[in-house]
């Protein structure tokens, strides 16, 4: 990243969201984090079959990155024939390349799951990603057979594992798993629920997190930089 200018960080909103509803529930955290790093949100590729959503808004539908059923998504699903997640990477992909430079993901529930993906393909040395840490809210990995090769091998990429003890949608044991399929993750426990947490403690812990990627600070090598 150029020396004085902010972190940036794009940002993949949770199932039944898009980049609008994303950005209206991490306004905490934007301003928590204002001066050190920046989101640039995006909206996943797939409208979530069934209208408007939870405020009516037929001109924002809720949307998703991928489906484990015809038109539906649950995170515990082992799903036999998973759709859409190959349009997605692409999307992100050509967010990047669109909106770059980008240093970093900030992904929400299936928006986090996806950023872990896409972390495992950047480990890997794909040039699609090139992103250097990710943050990861309420994650977890996909159950679906189909996914499960992002998952063999330990992603080495440095991640920011937020885990709300009280979540009641993503259990805060799946958002522990997906933390073990990483090298050296750090892992921010908090006691909520669904949501990107940005209290003082949480506030602390994504700028110490975010200050590696910093110039001067120690920067974490890249890992999968110059290796396939």
């Amino acid at each position: 990243m150029s020396e004085g200018r902010p972190l940036r960080l794009l940002g993949l909103h949770g199932y039944r969201q898009s980049e609008r509803r994303f950005r209206q529930r991490t306004g905490a955290l934007r301003k928590a984090l204002r001066g050190r790093a920046e989101l640039v949100a995006v909206s996943a590729p797939h409208p979530v079959p069934g209208g408007g959503g939870e405020d009516g808004d037929e001109d924002d539908p809720p949307r998703g990155w991928w489906f484990s059923g015809p038109g539906t998504f649950e995170a515990g699903e082992v799903a036999a024939a998973p759709a859409g997640l190959e349009e997605s990477l692409s999307a992100v992909a050509a967010a990047l390349a669109e909106h770059g430079p980008i240093d970093g993901l900030l992904g929400f529930s299936q928006g986090a799951a996806l950023a872990a993906m896409v972390c495992a393909l950047r480990a890997r040395g794909d040039p699609r990603f090139p992103v250097a840490f990710a943050i990861l809210v309420a994650g977890f990995a996909s159950r679906a057979p189909a996914h499960g090769h992002f998952y063999r091998e330990p992603i080495a990429l440095p991640t920011l594992h937020v885990v709300g003890d009280a979540d009641a949608v993503i259990a805060a044991t799946l958002s522990r798993e997906l933390a073990r399929h990483f090298v050296e993750p750090v892992v921010l426990t908090h006691p909520g629920g669904h949501f990107v947490p940005a209290a003082a403690p949480q506030k602390k812990a994504y700028l110490d997190f975010l200050d590696r990627f910093r110039p001067g600070q120690g920067q974490a090598e890249t890992p999968g930089a110059g290796a396939v």
